[in-house]
């Protein structure tokens, strides 16, 4: 199956496709694609992760053309960027 894996730091965005055998994971696909070499920081025990924008599971089973994300945590409360943008204006 032709799966892609996607990751984005701070600085760098990084999309690769690779091939996984049939019944592969979120997991296998990540641990396959070299990406936890490459982020040090990506923990997948705290990391989120999905499938095309949709959190899923790390066991969950990939179909082919699947695109795997592993997310960020979030660095700001929305509420509080908000209200930090609406001070600013006055």
């Amino acid at each position: 199956m032709h799966v892609g894996v996607a990751y984005a730091d701070k600085f760098k965005q990084t999309w690769l496709k690779l091939d996984v055998p049939e019944g592969s994971t979120i997991r296998d696909a990540i641990e396959r694609s070299g990406l936890l070499d490459q982020f040090p920081e990506v923990d997948l025990n705290v990391n989120k992760v999905g499938i095309f924008g949709k959190l899923s599971k790390l066991d969950t089973k990939l179909a082919d053309g699947n695109r795997v994300e592993i997310y960020r945590p979030i660095t700001a409360d929305p509420e509080t960027v908000e209200r930090r943008d609406r001070d600013e204006d006055d």
